[in-house]
């Protein structure tokens, strides 16, 4: 009798060779004593419709998705109200039979916020930088968590006109010269842009005119504590950083592919803080 093949999961993306999930996923089956695996798939937008469709086939119970294919995958499984939403997947699992998707960007940006900054959803107003995919996925956790009023500030105001519109009245959108207007107001600041990232120009906030009981997060995780964050530090704020983000938006991926519930530990984030300052 054959022995049944061990489950195994994949990151679909283009490149993806950068990508950080082995590390944690790979992590999350050896201490839970799981025989499964974990693998990268590099696949071109052209043969992304072909490899999805035979997922099951190719042996996978699931996979991540990123960089390019985030949105092309919504067409290609049933999407739940998250992914729909945000309108980016970066999670499939099989249910029934049927290929479902969904976006966990959104409890990975809430629980790695309640994790790092308890309370914080005691603001009514919260200001987001940003109006790109990630934007939308914090926006849509903020506003399910109910806080009141989004302030939403791109560069391209049409951008943020264009999501607000989409999440309705309570997301407010901003010029990116409207920053400081709103700042003393703000309990919640949320950088959803590349400026901060290594290589990319820094983020010209002025945190002092943030109440002192406001928390700041940046989903940028290289560097790990951005200058937006060190100066959110130097002033005794609460700060949640990118790299726990990331950990917890792998959590229920692989809930939904291993059958158990991972939890992120402070010898997993050691491990992947280790892997990404490796020079």
């Amino acid at each position: 009798m054959t022995a049944p093949k061990s489950p195994a999961a994949c990151l679909i993306g283009w490149p993806a060779a950068h990508s950080r999930s082995p590390l944690i996923h790979r992590y999350w089956l050896r201490t839970l004593g799981i025989d499964g695996g974990y693998i990268i798939e590099a696949v071109p937008p052209e043969d992304l419709r072909d490899f999805v469709l035979r997922l099951s086939l190719r042996g996978f119970v699931g996979a991540n998705v990123t960089i390019p294919h985030k949105e092309a995958v919504l067409t290609l499984s049933t999407p739940d109200a998250r992914a729909k939403a945000v309108g980016a997947a970066n999670t499939l699992w099989f249910a029934d039979g049927e290929l479902r998707s969904t976006n966990t960007d959104v409890e990975g940006f809430i629980s790695n916020l309640d994790a790092s900054a308890p309370s914080w959803d005691a603001a009514e107003e919260a200001l987001v930088l940003g109006a790109g995919g990630s934007s939308r996925a914090v926006v849509f956790g903020l506003l399910e968590r109910g806080i009141k009023r989004v302030h939403l500030a791109n560069r391209t105001i049409a951008r943020a006109e264009t999501l607000a519109r989409q999440f309705g009245p309570s997301v407010h959108p901003l010029p990116w010269q409207g920053i400081n207007d709103v700042l003393p107001r703000v309990k919640l600041l949320v950088n959803t842009t590349s400026l901060g990232m290594h290589g990319q120009p820094s983020l010209d906030v002025d945190v002092a005119r943030l109440p002192q009981s406001a928390v700041i997060t940046d989903l940028v995780y290289v560097p790990l504590v951005t200058p937006l964050l060190a100066a959110a530090k130097a002033r005794g704020l609460k700060t949640a950083d990118g790299l726990g983000m990331l950990l917890h938006q792998a959590v229920r991926g692989f809930e939904l592919w291993f059958g158990r519930r991972p939890e992120v530990t402070a010898e997993l984030r050691a491990l992947v803080e280790a892997d990404l300052t490796k020079t």
